[in-house]
This record gives structure tokens, sequence and C-alpha cells, in this order.
């Protein structure tokens, strides 16, 4: 009798030890939604990546989404935005991001429908390192595109003094540097320069990995920059944020108004706002070159891409709250960052967007 009650205690505290050895698995796998308050819920990890050109932005964004948001755990890698859209079409990323749309042959390859949501605008801007300069360079379309041709490899070329003729301007050979990387800024940059130039349009043309015809390569807009700051004579091109940060000077682009703009929130903002009406239901949309008097013309949105449908729903809650909040109240960040915030029918269309994100057919912003 006393061997049987011994047995049953045994047995007793076997089950509880094995329920409290379940319950600590579950706390340690299970995922809970991203709201405020989570309590002892763990913790769910999205993990996302792709452009360098939002990188300061969306790095501002995580850091405070997370002091609100503790369980829910979002890294973003600054990788490009080629390596962005792949990793997303494998699965290995949650979430992407880019600034060149991505193209209906991207789309074809992957596994479900992907969504671009519109996060900022930004400016790819010139800049350049040449001591002793006190006004920044003007560039001509047509100058800037045989700058990175090569048919300009001086400094003292007459067709930059032409557009600076009071500047002193090296008896130097012009080192042009450029993304060694597939990168959404590179194709932003090129579009550009494919729409103001026949000549790059037929030998090279717009795209996110293309055969530079001069110069050295640097990973990221952060490779590039780095290039730049260190080797005097060099040329190149970044996301505004990365030549002020870096005290770099920025040069003003004839637009096709004829007159040379200056990269500001609000010239980036008048380039954008032509085609805000008129913008395609899935808003891929180019705004390089823009016909306003007053538009910076190498200006680009930046997205934010994601399935429509998400196999984790724990995740995709999470996804779609992050996306909402930095749609609206992560706004706040980009003015201080050099991103224009969205136009407001930008804005209402992309919450849409986010809106039509589900799970096994459920919408996830109407759950939790």
């Amino acid at each position: 009798m006393i061997f049987s009650k011994k047995v049953k205690h045994a047995a007793l505290a076997g089950v509880l030890l094995w329920a409290a050895f379940a319950s600590g698995c579950s706390g340690e796998s299970g995922s809970s939604g991203s709201g405020l308050g989570g309590g002892s819920r763990s913790a769910v990890r999205l993990q996302g990546g792709g452009a360098s050109f939002p990188y300061p932005l969306y790095q501002k964004w995580l850091s405070e989404y997370s002091k609100l948001n503790p369980q829910s755990r979002i890294d973003y890698q600054s990788v490009g935005s080629g390596a962005g859209i792949k990793q997303l079409q494998d699965g290995t990323f949650d979430f992407g991001g880019t600034d060149a749309p991505m193209s209906d042959e991207d789309l074809q390859k992957a596994r479900g429908e992907i969504l671009h949501i519109p996060t900022a605008l930004g400016a790819v801007v010139v800049t350049y390192n040449l001591p002793g300069l006190t006004e920044p360079l003007r560039f001509s379309p047509d100058v800037l595109a045989d700058i990175f041709l090569g048919k300009i490899s001086r400094w003292d070329d007459p067709r930059i003094k032409a557009d600076n003729q009071n500047a002193q301007l090296p008896a130097a050979p012009i080192t042009v540097a450029h993304r060694s990387d597939s990168s959404g800024t590179s194709a932003v940059f090129t579009e550009y320069l494919s729409k103001v130039s026949p000549e790059w349009k037929e030998r090279v043309g717009a795209g996110t990995a293309p055969s530079w015809p001069v110069g050295l390569g640097g990973k990221g807009n952060e490779g590039v920059t780095g290039q730049i700051k260190q080797t005097p004579n060099t040329i190149g091109y970044v996301e505004l944020i990365y030549a002020k940060q870096n005290k770099l000077p920025i040069g003003l682009i004839k637009n096709r108004a004829g007159s040379f703009v200056e990269p500001t929130l609000e010239t980036v903002t008048a380039a954008a706002s032509e085609t805000v009406s008129t913008a395609p239901e899935d808003l891929r949309v180019s705004i390089t070159d823009a016909v306003g008097a007053n538009a910076y013309p190498i200006s680009s949105y930046t997205y934010m891409i994601a399935y429509r449908d998400q196999k984790d729903a724990a995740k995709g809650k999470v996804l779609v709250d992050f996306l909402w909040w930095g749609l609206h109240d992560g706004a706040k960040f980009a003015r201080d960052l050099q991103y224009a915030p969205l136009p407001a029918e930008t804005v209402q269309r992309a919450e849409a967007k986010i809106n039509s994100i589900t799970s096994g057919g459920k919408p996830l912003r109407e759950q939790g």
C-alpha cells in the first residue's frame, strides 16, 4: 500500500514536471501580437532587409517601435534592394525594402502576390570630393551622363566649366564611384540617366546592377560614401542623408524646366506631386525627370514589400501593425532624416494595401 502511494506521488510529480516543461517550451516558441502590454507572451521575430536608401529612417522606426512594442522583435539589414527582393522571394526575409519597384519578371518569380507599400520619398544626389570649392557644382543632364560614361574624364573639361564658370576646378582626372551590389539607388540613378541620355540608354540602360562603363564599386550607400570621402577628385551618387551626415557637398541638377535644383524636401515633394493621382493601382511608379519647375529630377519613392497572404498569422499581424505605425506615427521622423513624407492621397492608397494583407484568407488588420 505504501509502495502504491509512492508510485502515485512519483507519477503525479512527473506529470507536473512535464507540464511545466511543456509550458516553458511553448513560451519559447509561441508567438503573440505586437500591441502594448504584451505581458508574459513571447516575442515575435521578423527579419527584413533590402535597400540602404531608407536604412537611416527604418533604423529610427525600429528603435521607436520597439520601445512601444517590446514583444515585437523586428530587424532590417541594409543589403541592397536586389538582395532584399531575392530574399523575400526565397522566404529568407519576412519583408523587404526596395527603391526601384519590382519588375514584372521578378513578381512572377515570387511564391505569391507581393505588395508595394510606399514609406517615404527621397533623393539620390550627386556628391564629390573636390577640396577648396565653396559653392555647390552644377550638372547638366548630358554632362552628368557623359561623366559616368567616361566620356568626360577631367574636372577641368570645358563642358563642366560651362555650368560652373566661377568654380576653381582642378586639372585632375575624375574618379567615378558607383555601387557594386544590386541596388535600388543605382536603379533610380540609371533610370534617370536613361531618360536624359540616349547613349546611356543604349549602352548601359537602367537597372539595379548595371554594367558600369567606368569607376570603382562600393557596397551600399555606406560604401560609396566612404570611397568619396577617402579619395579626392571622386564623384558618385548616394541617398541624400548619407551626403548630409558625412558633410559632403551636393550638386545641383538641371531639371526639365531648365532650373538647377537643389535636393530638398520641397523639391522632392514637387517631383512626386504630378504623379500622385495618376499612379497605377499597384503603386509602382517612377518620379525621375519630373516636369515640374521646382522638381528635383533624381527623386524616388522607397517601398516596403511583402506578400499579400502571410503564411504565419502571428508574424503577419506584427508586420501589418508595424507598417501601419510607420505609415502614420513613423512619418514624423522622416523630415529630420532628409526624407519627404508621403502625400496624403498616397498614404490613403498605402493604407488600402496594408488592409488587404491576409493570413489564411482573413484580414490581419481586423484581428487581435
